[in-house]
């Protein structure tokens, strides 16, 4: 329970400020594309250090590195709910990540070394329970605090969780004595952290990052800061691929994502992320910019599907002893397909219920990647390299996950403008439909009080925000389209895995 109370805050983290970009922009008097960054800085931090966290957790002991990470990330936490402007929010986050990468890998073997094998089954039942109530619990926790209270208190609320996990993980868990041994083998081997590949993971990451948030809103090379971090991600790449393939103890074992199977699970994992981050940040911010919802019942409208989520984790452990992972990956990526397909039918006068089905089809489809994920993922690596697979397929889902918010932020920005200047080409002062509608407008702000010339203004303004609106809708449906073609290149990619071997013991991650 000590395990999953730390997990379980982290994961909340990944979705609790969704809701709340909105509360975040205004406060700091930014726009909702800057605002995003706000999840995207969490993302790249978290997957940056969880290339490192395995390393640094044997070298240095678990327990230790593990209250380092639940620290940090309560300290960074309450900075957070203290940020003062937006860059001082995104460097608080940055380090909220770090806090939060070495924290899920950590837990599991915890787990797996706390029981004897008889109990881990429960051990792990409830560690999953908690991971998936989490992002239930999240964008509905996240809007209450932010309509009731304000933005900040959803990350000053880790500070009094934060404390309490910290106090029980130092009296409760320990390092067991192989961890123990293995620190020591380490120290007498004289084995330590790759350092530069780390920074150039980091380097690549986070320029990668740069290039994706701000390339619209700096028209991409036309800036000299994008051309500038578009040349130090390819230097960091470049250099990167040579050192970490030939490094003894790498901080990325690149062979991994050369081969055929985890490759394939690394970019299907990528697909799943873009698709799971990006429909938790643009869902909540189309209802609140376009259906008047506040941002409870924003959250709301997510929560079913993350109860649906939590219980078909339970089916598809049942049906995963029987069916191969490729296939229930298919399924799960087709289904999610399908789901976005259908938001593409969207207009103003939808209903609540609409955007809780389109979560629920979610949430059917998403368990069917992420076990599958875990028993494919495995298959034909070795014991020493378990660690790094577990690590790296965590790292694909927050580095998908970013690029997937930046992917559909740059297809609204530009989608948005485009469907506007097409709409405006129609709305022609000497076109009968536009008098029509003028007139009609005018009548009714003038019996509602209007005098005729203030009426005919409003009648103006109103036709400018109709065609605002429909753009926007037809942006949306743009992103759902795009988003709806990453979960079906997914589907060929399950397709090529190999078929896993029953009665293994792939462990969990």
């Amino acid at each position: 329970m000590v395990v999953a109370l730390a997990t379980f805050m982290e994961v909340l983290d990944t979705t609790i400020a969704n809701v709340a970009l909105r509360y975040i922009a205004g406060g700091l008097a930014v726009g909702p594309d800057e605002a995003a960054w706000v999840v995207t800085s969490y993302l790249v931090s978290n997957a940056i250090v969880l290339t490192a966290s395995s390393f640094l957790a044997k070298r240095y002991g678990r327990k230790a590195f593990f209250l380092a990470a639940i620290t940090l990330f309560t300290l960074s936490s309450v900075l957070c709910g203290f940020a003062w402007s937006l860059e001082s929010l995104l460097v608080f986050r940055v380090l909220q990540g770090l806090g939060g990468g070495g924290m899920a890998p950590l837990a599991q073997s915890i787990l797996a070394d706390s029981f004897p094998p008889e109990k881990r089954g429960q051990a792990f039942a409830l560690y999953g329970v908690a991971i998936v109530v989490a992002p239930v619990v999240g964008p509905t926790l996240g809007g209450w605090l932010s309509d009731t209270y304000s933005w900040h208190w959803c990350f000053l609320i880790n500070a009094p969780v934060g404390v309490v996990a910290v106090v029980l993980v130092h009296l409760l868990v320990q390092d067991p004595p192989a961890a123990v041994e293995e620190r020591r083998r380490l120290r007498r081997a004289g084995v330590r952290f790759d350092v530069v590949g780390f920074l150039l993971v980091a380097t690549f990451l986070g320029s990668l990052e740069v290039v994706l948030d701000e390339g619209q809103r700096k028209d991409w090379f036309g800036s000299h800061l994008i051309v500038t971090f578009a040349v130090i991600m390819a230097v960091a790449f470049v250099a990167m691929i040579p050192w970490e393939l030939n490094h003894r103890n790498p901080v990325v074992d690149l062979r991994l994502l050369l081969q055929r199977q985890f490759g394939s699970c690394f970019l299907v994992m990528m697909a799943t992320g873009a698709i799971l981050i990006a429909t938790t940040q643009f869902l909540p911010q189309l209802l609140q910019d376009y259906f008047g919802y506040t941002a409870t019942w924003a959250g709301l409208a997510l929560s079913p599907g993350g109860i649906v989520t939590c219980l078909m984790m339970f089916v598809i452990g049942r049906v995963s002893g029987f069916v191969q992972p490729k296939y229930l990956i298919a399924a799960g990526a087709t289904i999610i397909a399908f789901a976005m397909i259908d938001l593409t039918n969207l207009y103003g006068d939808l209903n609540f219920g609409f955007f809780v089905w389109s979560r629920i089809y979610i949430g059917i489809g998403l368990p069917m990647i992420f076990l599958s994920i875990t028993a494919a993922s495995y298959e034909g690596i070795t014991k020493q390299q378990t660690d790094q697979a577990s690590a790296l397929i965590n790292v694909a889902r927050n580095v998908g996950g970013s690029m997937g918010v930046a992917l559909a932020q740059n297809v609204l920005a530009y989608r948005q403008q485009f469907h506007q200047s097409r709409l405006v080409e129609h709305v022609a002062p000497s076109a009968p439909a536009y008098e029509q509608t003028v007139r009609a407008a005018t009548e009714y702000f003038a019996s509602h009080g209007a005098g005729t010339v203030e009426a005919q203004g409003q009648a103006i303004a109103w036709i400018g925000r109709q065609v605002q609106m429909q753009a926007a809708f037809l942006a949306y449906i743009d992103v759902f389209w795009t988003l709806a073609l990453v979960s079906a290149a997914a589907v060929p990619l399950a397709m090529i895995l190999k078929p896993v071997r029953r009665g293994g013991s792939s462990p969990a991650h």
